[in-house]
């Protein structure tokens, strides 16, 4: 499918990662769907001459490591899972083909809005970067938990590909291959045929894209990937907010995943 899905890209015009500088989005309103695989590809046929795909290091699908950081009691997901509306993530991330990793500190405010705010650290320190002092001055700075508490919990590899519209003004990442590590439990988790796609934007403006789905009948999903991820590898982790959305992607990509 993969391989299906890189044919339909091509007809794509493409955009830079440095082009891609200009449409950041740090300070933004995010909208997630969820989809199958097979809806993708009619997703890409209907929003080809309206987008740009990024293309880096000759792709235009990216490999990404994520490693997910929180306490013991894992009060950033008891967070997300009690709907506390000022919540954080904090995430070290490497962008597997340009060879660059960042610590990244996600906050989540009342009004819907995210921030995302981060530093460049040393791909070696992907595990250890809060072995680093600048990089523990920066997390104490920013993150509203003690930095002594935190280790990491769960790693989220997956494949991810970047649109942009003609007017760059929104952004689309679409995450394919979802592999889940939890660095506690030792449990690993996958979900082949789920698509996870987000719409990153400034503010709610009009969008073809979502215009597209609308069309398709295929309605927002609010869903976090180190929520998912956690549920999925940490059978003793309260969930029962988050038991009605497992069952819908049970559903929707016909497998069981509980």
């Amino acid at each position: 499918m993969l391989s299906s899905i890189e044919d339909k890209l091509q007809s794509f015009n493409t955009i830079t990662l440095a082009e891609m500088e200009k449409v950041k989005l740090m300070n933004r309103v995010d909208t997630k769907f969820l989809v199958t695989t097979e809806q993708l590809m009619e997703i890409l046929d209907r929003i080809s001459q309206r987008y740009f795909v990024q293309f880096n290091e000759g792709r235009r699908i990216a490999d990404y490591n994520t490693l997910y950081y929180d306490t013991p009691d894992c009060k950033m997901y008891i967070a997300h899972h009690n709907r506390k509306l000022n919540r954080q993530k904090l995430r070290s991330r490497i962008y597997v083909d340009s060879n660059l990793a960042f610590c990244e500190i996600k906050t989540k405010n009342n009004k819907g809005r995210t921030k995302k705010k981060r530093v460049p650290i040393d791909c070696s320190n992907f595990g250890t970067m809060l072995q680093n002092d600048d990089t523990r001055n920066f997390v104490s700075e920013h993150l509203r938990y003690d930095v002594s508490e935190l280790s990491p919990v769960l790693e989220n590899k997956f494949t991810r590909i970047t649109l942009v519209n003609v007017e760059k003004t929104e952004r689309l990442t679409i995450d394919m291959n979802v592999n889940l590590i939890n660095r506690v439990t030792g449990k690993s988790a996958c979900i082949p045929n789920l698509v996870i796609i987000e719409l990153k934007q400034d503010g709610l403006c009009p969008s073809y894209f979502r215009d597209v789905l609308l069309d398709l009948r295929i309605k927002q999903k609010r869903i976090s990937k180190y929520c998912l991820g956690t549920v999925l590898t940490n059978p003793n982790i309260k969930n029962n907010r988050f038991r009605r959305k497992m069952r819908y992607i049970e559903k929707l990509c016909n497998t069981k995943i509980l």
